[in-house]
């Protein structure tokens, strides 16, 4: 059953791990001059059922997102809390039943759930100006909005390059110049793929679709660092945890991760070049109790000044520009919707990964089972 927003008990969960790190930053006061507009064209009763990833995360989307909501709409949000939403929301459908009003998909998963007709149209009617002007098109789906990008970046501790650290993926596998021991994720391989071809000097353009020749490339790129890995992290907290006990001195991390240390004065700095961006997606569920209500939230939560708090409160930025008016200007160059950092990141072609294969498989099976071959070879 739903948990009501003030009294249930958040779970800590796998998913949770990419969140809760950067969930201690402090949101300001930023939804005052939303809230009588909202009153007026989202002003409604009831409730809406809303998926949330539980511990840090969902304590911050309370403060920061679902009490200004009910408080500027008089609609109360009941949380409900698991690692993951797809496995629930596909649970749903297939049983008839379908309790939740707002799931949290992941974008690669996103393409066959709203096949599968799982997902209604986005009312977009309800947005206001600054949210669409803001929020670019390709975030704007016909059933999905993109609700955040989760960046893994490189990231360095500035106390072991005093002269100045790596700049880009080149120089992660330039170990004579940028000596020190090195992390990535051991768990997946889409990003270690995407840095080896940086590495290899592929063009950030060029990254996708990820074909079996450009694996190829990145696996042979990989063996020649692979003696500097001391650590395959498979947590978010490892990478900025290594870095400040001086284990390592440069890693791929979740930028949420180092922008929440790097706040609170952590000698780390990101470098933006040939990051990887993963999308999570707002969904209003077909069948669910409160349609309506979950259209007005969609559009609440987008909106440049809410969007702004919930960057705050999370440290992982939605799509809609206009809330970096909200921003302290301090916090702009952490983020990879500022200006000087979209243009050097690459967001992940979901729909690509998400293709099956003559053989069934998705073309990220068969990437994971690459990668799962190199990483047990001697």
């Amino acid at each position: 059953m739903p948990m009501n927003v003030q009294s249930s008990q958040p779970r800590l969960g796998r998913r949770l791990l990419l969140q809760a790190g950067a969930a201690g930053l402090a949101a300001p006061m930023l939804m005052r001059s939303n809230m009588a507009h909202a009153q007026d064209k989202l002003a409604g009763r009831g409730e809406v059922v809303v998926f949330s990833f539980g511990g840090s995360y969902t304590q911050s989307m309370r403060k920061n997102v679902y009490e200004p909501f009910t408080k500027a709409t008089g609609i109360t949000v009941v949380d409900v809390t698991a690692d993951f939403s797809e496995p629930q929301t596909r649970a749903m459908f297939q049983s008839g039943r379908v309790d939740w009003d707002i799931s949290i998909p992941q974008a690669y998963a996103y393409p066959a759930m709203r096949d599968a007709g799982m997902f209604l149209p986005i009312d977009y009617s309800l947005w206001d100006a600054e949210s669409i002007e803001g929020t670019p098109q390709s975030a704007r789906m016909d059933t999905a909005v993109v609700k955040y990008g989760s960046g893994t970046v490189l990231v360095y501790d500035t106390r072991a390059f005093p002269q100045g650290g790596p700049k880009n993926w080149v120089d992660f596998w330039n170990v004579k110049d940028f000596s020190g021991s090195r992390s990535l994720l051991g768990a997946h391989p889409k990003h270690n793929f995407a840095f080896a071809l940086s590495a290899d000097g592929l063009p950030n353009s060029e990254r996708w679709p990820m074909t079996d020749d450009k694996i190829d490339r990145a696996l042979r790129k990989l063996d020649q660092i692979r003696p500097n890995i001391t650590k395959w992290w498979t947590a978010g907290g490892e990478p900025p945890q290594l870095l400040m006990n001086r284990e390592i001195a440069v890693a791929s991390c979740y930028d949420g991760r180092a922008l929440a240390l790097i706040r609170q004065g952590a000698p780390l700095r990101i470098v933006w070049e040939g990051g990887y961006i993963s999308n999570s997606l707002w969904t209003v569920l077909k069948g669910g109790p409160n349609t309506q209500n979950a259209q007005k939230f969609v559009a609440f939560v987008n909106r440049a000044s809410i969007a702004a708090a919930q960057t705050l409160g999370l440290g992982y930025p939605g799509p809609n520009t206009n809330q970096l008016k909200y921003i302290p200007p301090d916090v702009i160059p952490l983020l990879s919707i500022a200006s000087e950092n979209a243009p050097k990141i690459v967001v992940e072609d979901s729909a690509w990964l998400a293709t099956k294969q003559a053989d069934g498989k998705t073309n990220f099976d068969h990437m994971q089972e690459r990668w799962l071959a190199w990483r047990t070879k001697t």
